[in-house]
């Protein structure tokens, strides 16, 4: 177990999130809590100007006559106003429904609506023109306010209250400056968060989430990585997203920690190398960027390089296999510290160099990347967890590290397999249940308390949970097979020529795999064939079929006979949240993936 900071604080000190704050804030006033970047400029917050700032919020809510329990939504990038407007809605006794920046206008309407939200909270004018498409359902909202400015086309934002008076800027919202006034009583137990599930199927779902859930479960991750007060976070993936808003927020407030909001993904790599952080936590999806960007200079430069490369993953990754006592010593570890000087610490540099701790969560990391960065010397511990656990369920820990399962079940949480090998959970950290919707959580909670969580696991002799599939997603075939598609996926984007790829098979007689192409990599294969790369009927020509289908087989060949792919639909627009395609949280929408191209699936069954 990891021994806990001496400035950490307990559930049983802070009592709710708001008194977490508040704890912090009387423990470190002068202490930087915040870094954010603003007009070309990193700027920083101590605790004591946060709660000088969450004061004026709570000031400017509590004028807007709200009643105890009612839902307030936040519709913001990461920026300290987030955590201010977070703070002083629960100082309050409001409950804070976190919404995506990103999502679909109609879907921000059925969380909105769902919730009963009476404030609502966002940042541009972008989102303003977004919201206006469905202003008409948002009857229930008293009042939305912009952090930034507003403008209608040339109009000022004087004209635009006058079609909507609800409609408020955060200037005159606020009040110039307050006096924070003492929390209203609250039970650890008591609703703090409405957090809305992605969606990948159907609508979403309301997850409730209690103070003490989301206090335990960040006080128990600290079991599994060791976080100080002079950590410093570079905060990038939504906190509208359990795991960001858990670990990314409540966590650093409990130990102290700073915590730098990047400016968005686009300039993450700049910000890593600017801001150097000391831990990490993000998706699978930002490792598979840096090592899809390492892959493409590795396949430009010599091979003497890839060799070198090669030689630096494998050395690094047997001596982590030693340091955790599953491997022996090897002479070619003598040669390390040259290669970490010639390869690794040069690409652990575009990461800024300090990292002591990388997290993955939220979806699968292949066990591919995983090897190479932790041969790299970046020690990544993947974890597990939901929505509907405050998110985290499983985590590895440094010293008992096996990358490709996630790990052991945290502190206090209990889990087991129930019937066709699903994961089952049950401890402080499983929500109060489904807001709006009992039927629903019924199903999820059974009366003797364990939640089910959709996913097919096999828990090792050691204790570690390795996840294979999800019941939902599981294939089954015409003849009877079944197929957890997750894993053949992963095997499949291996492949450097592959971006994104789904495999389908649905009551069908074989599969077929949908795989979106890596842009520069299409390139290189459609010149090897000898056909133009541009032209619309290339993606369709039975020669380039034929090659892709090979190199699918090469990926697939670990898997058994039946789980054979016949046929491949060859797409070149990645499939994304503004396509509809992805959820906000980068998970694969698989029945819209289906439906969009149903006609080209149902071709490549040979129906017409």
């Amino acid at each position: 177990m990891v021994a806990l900071a001496k400035d950490v604080i307990s559930p049983e000190q802070a009592g709710t999130l708001h008194g977490l704050f508040l704890e912090r804030v009387r423990r470190s006033p002068d202490k930087i809590a915040y870094r954010y970047f603003r007009q070309n400029a990193w700027r920083d917050l101590s605790w004591r100007e946060m709660e000088a700032e969450v004061a004026r919020w709570q000031a400017a809510l509590s004028g807007l006559g709200l009643q105890r329990g009612d839902r307030v939504a936040i519709m913001l990038r990461n920026c300290p106003a987030w955590i201010m407007f977070d703070q002083a809605a629960m100082s309050l006794g409001l409950v804070t429904v976190p919404l995506y920046t990103v999502d679909r206008p109609d879907n921000v309407a059925y969380i909105v609506n769902d919730a009963d939200v009476k404030v609502l909270l966002f940042e541009t004018d972008e989102q303003w023109q977004t919201l206006r498409t469905v202003r008409d359902q948002l009857a229930g909202v008293v009042c939305f306010v912009s952090v930034e400015s507003l403008s209608d086309t040339s109009a000022t934002l004087s004209s635009v209250q006058a079609y909507e008076p609800r409609l408020m800027a955060m200037t005159e919202f606020l009040p110039p400056e307050a006096s924070l006034l003492p929390a209203l009583p609250c039970q650890m137990n008591e609703l703090a968060s409405i957090i809305y599930t992605s969606g990948t199927t159907g609508k979403p779902k309301g997850v409730m989430l209690s103070h003490a859930n989301m206090l335990s479960n960040a006080h128990a991750c600290l079991d599994t990585f060791a976080v100080h007060g002079d950590d410093l976070f570079l905060s990038f993936l939504p906190l509208s997203h359990t795991f960001e808003r858990t670990l990314g927020y409540y966590l650093t407030v409990m130990t102290g920690a700073t915590v730098a909001f990047a400016r968005s993904i686009s300039q993450l790599s700049e910000d890593l190398q600017t801001i150097r952080p000391t831990l990490l936590i993000s998706v699978p999806r930002i490792y598979e960027r840096v090592y899809a960007a390492i892959r493409g200079k590795l396949e430009e430069g010599s091979s003497l390089s890839r060799k070198l490369f090669n030689l630096a993953v494998e050395t690094g990754w047997a001596r982590f296999e030693y340091e955790q006592g599953r491997g022996k010593w090897q002479p070619s570890f003598l040669l390390w510290p040259l290669l970490q000087k010639l390869v690794a610490q040069k690409i652990l540099d575009k990461l800024g160099g300090r990292l002591r701790v990388a997290i993955s969560g939220g979806a699968a990391l292949s066990s591919e990347i995983s090897h190479v960065f932790v041969g790299l010397g970046l020690p990544i511990v993947q974890g597990y967890g939901l929505t509907e656990t405050s998110p985290v369920i499983t985590g590895n820990h440094l010293e008992n590290n096996y990358p490709e399962s996630v790990g052991q079940p945290i502190r206090d949480v209990q889990v087991r397999l129930g019937a066709q090998g699903e994961l089952q959970v049950k401890g402080p950290n499983v929500m109060l249940g489904y807001w709006n919707n009992a039927e629903a959580s019924r199903e999820a909670i059974g009366a003797d308390g364990w939640l089910n969580t959709g996913d097919i696991a096999h828990i090792s002799d050691s204790g570690h949970i390795y996840i294979t599939g999800r019941l939902k997603e599981i294939i089954v075939m015409s003849n009877g097979e079944k197929i957890p598609p997750t894993d053949m996926e992963l095997a499949i984007l291996h492949d450097p020529l592959f971006d994104q790829v789904m495999i389908f098979g649905e009551a069908h007689p074989y599969l077929i795999v949908l795989a979106v192409l890596n842009p520069e990599v299409w390139l290189h294969f459609a010149h090897e064939v000898g056909i133009r790369a541009d032209m619309p009927e290339a993606l369709t020509d039975s020669r380039v079929e034929a090659k892709v289908l090979r190199r699918i087989a090469i990926n697939l060949r670990a898997f058994p006979g039946y789980a054979k792919v016949n046929r491949v639909l060859i797409l070149r627009e990645p499939w994304s949240i503004e396509n509809g395609l992805l959820t906000p949280t980068l998970k694969l929408k698989r029945d819209e993936v289906s439906q969009r191209f149903s006609g080209q699936i149902k071709q490549l069954y040979g129906r017409r």
